[in-house]
């Protein structure tokens, strides 16, 4: 008979685990479900004859390897955007095994592994507790869960699905993690070659050019344009290296501040836009956060024009920010959504259509939801082509100038040698 380790709640809000035979997994959720236990997690494994249906606390369970959440999300400072998603996974999987909402903030508390969502998990149990409803509570904490959360649970308390709508919650959020994180991992592979450009032209320039400036120190003038443009540069590398790169620390740390003051975030967000290849990737990935939150939120029962607010202000860039800003006032005065979003400029024929589909089928949310998975696919497709053409330039930009280098020292040997005969 299968082996099944099972971890559940029991009614005062404790975790237990253990082992139990069972012809299935089902069937041993059923067992599980007898003895008053909620089942969190029930996997199949491990060998046979392992402990039957006892309850044993968490704390005299075998040593296991740490979850993967716990991990990532870390252990101390303040809550996070990755806590929110697995805060939010696992009170949708205790949810959706049946646990009051009461008694899962409860469990929460007692696995979090981080003060800060441990201390609002705890006021938000507290509210709830004290007659206040989970939409409400959570706005306590608005900066950290924000509105299309807030908006989603209000949606779900209204319609009675708060358990689906956590469900909605974790994948939509998923998804726009997984967006993220491969946009910025495709980053890496550039930033390492621009990385060793960088430090090969140190080298060349800090070590390998010095060691030939006492062969041609007699030869001044005589010396080919190149090699004494080299040099020069190895002397001025040598000679006041700390000071440029100090300055270029400098340099660095006040663009980035300019960069997050409020004029040069509009000056770089206008900029990026307009860039050849990385103009239309961000058009289309703020475009896809837009259209993700806005058919989540309208699946899900929140009214459009409240939808339209809390979806625009999830887009990242001011200025695209600032046409969907229009399309709420011409919805409420009566306009078609459809007619809204082409009057902005900003969205594309077949992102036109879709939304016109849905709106004559009455399947708005579905297909903004479907117009996002296409933007998404673009985007990462147009990354994949970018890096294709990107890391072979920057080989060769690297091997370029290494080579410009060591041409001019040959140049200045060769001259050397012709002198000498």
């Amino acid at each position: 008979m299968p082996d099944f380790a099972w971890k559940a709640a029991r009614a005062d809000g404790q975790v237990s685990e253990g082992r139990i035979e069972a012809p299935s997994q089902a069937q041993a959720m059923r067992l599980l479900r007898g003895q008053g236990l909620t089942p969190i997690r029930v996997t199949e494994g491990g060998a046979a004859g392992a402990q039957a249906l006892a309850p044993q606390p968490a704390a005299e369970a075998a040593p296991k390897p740490t979850p993967f959440w716990q991990r990532t999300a870390g252990h101390g400072g303040a809550a996070t955007g990755a806590d929110v998603l697995l805060l939010t996974t696992e009170l949708s999987i205790m949810l959706k095994a049946g646990l009051a909402l009461d008694t899962a903030l409860r469990v929460l508390i007692g696995m979090s592994h981080k003060p800060a969502v441990a201390s609002i998990t705890q006021t938000v149990l507290d509210d709830v507790k004290g007659g206040v409803s989970l939409s409400k509570a959570l706005n306590r904490h608005r900066d950290l869960f924000g509105d299309f959360y807030i908006n989603m649970v209000r949606s779900g308390e209204a319609s009675g699905q708060l358990s689906a709508v956590f469900e909605r919650l974790v994948e939509h959020m998923e998804r726009l993690r997984a967006l993220r994180e491969s946009v910025v991992s495709a980053t890496i592979y550039p930033a390492i070659l621009l990385g060793v450009a960088v430090l090969s032209l140190v080298a060349m320039l800090g070590f390998v050019v010095p060691q030939f400036e006492t062969l041609f120190r007699d030869m001044g003038d005589a010396l080919p344009a190149p090699t004494l443009f080299v040099m020069h540069l190895g002397q001025a590398f040598t000679h006041y290296g700390w000071a440029m790169a100090i300055g270029a620390v400098v340099v660095w740390l006040w663009a980035r501040q300019w960069l997050r003051s409020p004029g040069g975030k509009i000056w770089w967000q206008n900029t990026a836009l307009r860039l050849p290849v990385l103009g239309s990737l961000l058009h289309k990935y703020d475009l896809t956060l837009f259209a993700r939150s806005l058919g989540t939120l309208l699946g899900n029962g929140v009214p459009l024009l409240g939808a339209l607010h809390i979806a625009t202000e999830t887009v990242g860039n001011g200025k695209l920010r600032l046409a969907l800003a229009s399309v709420a006032p011409k919805v409420k005065d009566g306009g078609k959504l459809v007619d809204a979003l082409s009057a902005t400029g900003i969205f594309e024929p077949l992102a036109i259509n879709l939304v016109r589909v849905g709106e004559e089928t009455g399947r708005t949310g579905p297909m903004l939801l479907e117009l996002a998975h296409i933007f998404n696919r673009d985007v990462e497709t147009g990354i994949k082509r970018a890096l294709t053409m990107l890391e072979p330039l920057l080989i060769l930009v690297l091997g370029l100038l290494i080579a410009a280098i060591i041409v001019s020292i040959l140049l200045g040997i060769l001259s050397v040698n012709d002198l000498a005969s």
